[in-house]
Parts: C-alpha cells; structure tokens; sequence
C-alpha cells in the first residue's frame, strides 16, 4: 500500500496515487446504542442529537478511518415522509454532513451516505423515473451544501434504482460517485434481491457515472471477499467493500455480529 501526502488531496487522487482507504463502522449500530429509539428516525437525530451524531464520526475517526459515512442513509423524501419530516429533507441532510465534517481531522473525508427509497419504479410500483431521480437530486444537492468529498448510494438492490441516483449526483453536483449493492449468496450464486449479479452492477454502474463501484452490508467478511473477487474482475477501476460482522444474531434479547475484529481484518 501505498501512502502518499493526503492533507491537499481528494478522496479520488489518493486512490489514484495507490492508497488504500479505510472506511467507518456501522453508524445506525452507534446511534442505537445512544439514545435511537427503535422505530424512530435515524435522521431526526441530527436535530435532536448533533453531539452525539459528531461523536459518532468523531471516535470512527479516532480508531482510523480515513473517511466516514453520514446519518443519511434514509435522507431522501419517500422515507422521510414516512416519519413526516418529508418537508426537512434538506435539512437533515446538509446536518449530517455538517456534524460529520466537523469532525474530520485534516487529510480525512466525509462521504455522504444515500440508500434505497423503498420505494419500487412504475410498473412494479407507483413513482416514476422523474421522481426517483428528483428524491436523490434534493438528497445530494444537500450534500454538496453541507460541504461533502463525495456521496456513496449504499445498500442498494435494484440497478435502476441506483443509476438513476448515480446520475442525479452526476448531474446536479461536483462529489464523487460511489455505487455499492447488496449480494446474498443462494444455491444459484451472488444476486441482490432483485436479482442483479456483481458483474452487471459494476457494468451497470459505471456506465451512470459512478466513480467506483462496490458491495456493503448482506454478507459476512468470507462471502464479501468473494464479492469483491467478482467486482475486481468486472472492473479494473476503484472498488469499495463494506461488510458485516457476520449475520446478525440474538443473543439475550441483543442483536449480535459474530466476527471479531481481528478474524475479520485477517480475511481483508
């Protein structure tokens, strides 16, 4: 690995130069362990709770992370007015930027987090492509205000969904574009939920302009790794991974992640 000068540098230009960039832990994990309520809005808390939610980018950063996600990833308009805060998009979203970055040390990123609408495109359901793509504009329009490196639409499952919101970034902004879809391993092989394999997302999603491409959540560390061996493959552009401690399990009432840190760090 190479590790260059990173104070002036972006996100993109140290990839370029060979670095290896490390990515934050899991923050709906952190916000429930302080003060998030099951079934409340994650996305409230940059409101209600800004020390904590800077804390969260803060202690990610002290245990070495190069950049972190923000408290987003439910930020778009369909999600929102679900809690009836579909007015506070912007808001909430140029918060969460804001408390991450002022966190951020010198030579480190913030990389605003963006997911999945919940929402299923005309025919399978009622928006349309204008409108998903609107929701996702007012999303990372409000990133770029907060002051992010770059956006990361995460957790996703469906490549229409996704190039449509690499291409609002695209479109609407100056960030750096990251694409990550989730990949469950069944007896036919890696496919999301709506049936995308590896190779077709990173195809997918590079043609929409993504700057990189990747996989997070959905698996333990073994079966990302195979994941990220399909990506590499398909591309020879930059590729993120973010994985799961394992899958989850409950233990005493507690939801639990059965990796270690170290077996985990062993396998990356």
């Amino acid at each position: 690995m190479t590790v260059t000068n990173a104070g002036s540098l972006t996100i993109l230009q140290r990839l370029a130069g060979g670095d290896l960039l490390i990515a934050d832990g899991a923050t709906g994990t952190y916000l429930h362990k302080h003060g998030l309520r099951p079934g409340s809005c994650p996305e409230a808390m940059n409101v209600t709770h800004p020390a904590v939610v800077r804390q969260a980018a803060a202690e990610f950063f002290a245990a070495g992370s190069d950049f972190v996600l923000t408290n987003s990833i439910g930020g778009n308009r369909f999600r929102l007015e679900k809690y009836g805060h579909g007015h506070r998009v912007r808001e909430f979203n140029r918060l969460a930027v804001e408390h991450a970055r002022s966190a951020t040390p010198e030579g480190r990123y913030v990389v605003a987090t963006a997911g999945p609408t919940g929402e299923f495109l005309a025919p399978l359901g009622d928006v349309s492509n204008r409108e998903m793509y609107d929701a996702f504009a007012e999303q990372v329009t409000a990133f770029e205000e907060g002051g992010a490196d770059g956006v990361i639409f995460e957790t996703m499952s469906a490549l229409e969904e996704v190039t449509l919101a690499i291409k609002a970034a695209r479109e609407n902004t100056g960030l750096m574009v990251i694409g990550s879809m989730v990949f469950e391993k069944g007896p036919g092989g890696l496919f999301t939920m709506m049936g995308v394999t590896p190779e077709q997302a990173a195809e997918g999603m590079l043609a929409a302009g993504a700057d990189a491409v990747g996989s997070n959540c959905g698996n333990g560390i073994d079966v990302m790794v195979e994941v990220a061996e399909r990506l590499r493959r398909a591309t020879d552009g930059h590729v993120i991974v973010q994985s799961n401690a394992g899958l989850p399990r409950v233990v005493g009432g507690e939801t639990v992640f059965p990796e270690t840190p170290e077996y985990m760090a062993e396998r990356f």
